[in-house]
């Protein structure tokens, strides 16, 4: 079996993205996914269960944001970060950006601080809570140049929790499948609405893989109108 760094370092390449990372970001990376693979074990963290699998479907599939988006010197919130996707990814590739890592379970966010110890990351921080919640409290709401979003809920919902986080100027960042164009045009209301347009769709294949994903990129245009974002059963029950 191919050693990670070997795999992230060949996907990184692949992706044109070699010359613009520090090669220690990789070992990073091979010691964020040792540390997963072994927190797995005792909290459900990922389904994927061996190291090429996540360093592919994971590591890899988050650092492709880096091809469409410069993170240098920026700030990004990640809405239900989990165990930590795209966020943790992103500023170990590019260090100095400033991620805030929003999560509704705080036993992650302990892990996940656990991992910035050790790994030295600085200027990395835990919300613990509701996106819904965060989003229409001052200091977070339209505070971010990017937001990002790696779930599997609908896009409507995702641009109602994330948009708010996003100051005009900014993007929200979804990652989604490929099979998601009606999902897409669904959205166009909640996007216009919540003061976005769609920027990009931007199709890429996850290196050493036959996996294609979808990042929809939408660009904060105008500030999100106040009472946005709803309460979370009124989002659920109510999609715009």
């Amino acid at each position: 079996m191919e050693h990670i760094t070997d795999i992230l370092r060949q996907g990184l390449e692949e992706y044109g993205l070699t010359d613009k990372i520090d090669p220690w970001a990789i070992q990073n990376l091979d010691c964020y996914c040792q540390m997963l693979l072994e927190k797995n074990q005792v909290m459900n963290l990922t389904a994927i269960r061996e190291a090429e699998g996540v360093a592919r479907l994971h590591m890899l599939d988050c650092a492709a944001l880096l091809r469409y988006c410069d993170f240098r010197e920026k700030t990004l919130v990640d809405v239900g970060t989990g165990a930590g996707f795209p966020g943790m990814v992103l500023k170990m590739l590019a260090p100095s950006l400033h991620v805030t890592l929003l999560d509704s379970l705080n036993k992650r966010l302990d892990w996940l601080l656990e991992c910035c110890e050790f790994l030295s990351l600085q200027n990395i921080r835990t919300l613990h809570g509701r996106a819904e919640e965060y989003g229409l409290k001052r200091g977070e709401r339209e505070n971010f140049d990017f937001a990002t979003a790696r779930a599997v809920a609908d896009l409507r919902v995702l641009c109602e929790l994330c948009l708010p986080f996003v100051k005009v100027g900014g993007k929200f960042l979804a990652m989604k499948s490929v099979g998601c164009s009606q999902e897409l045009a669904d959205a166009e209301h909640a996007t216009k609405l919540l003061g976005g347009r769609v920027a990009q769709v931007e199709d890429y294949r996850v290196p050493g893989t036959q996996v294609t994903h979808r990042l929809i990129v939408i660009e904060k245009q105008t500030p999100t109108p106040g009472g946005y974002p709803r309460r979370w059963a009124k989002i659920q029950k109510e999609p715009l």
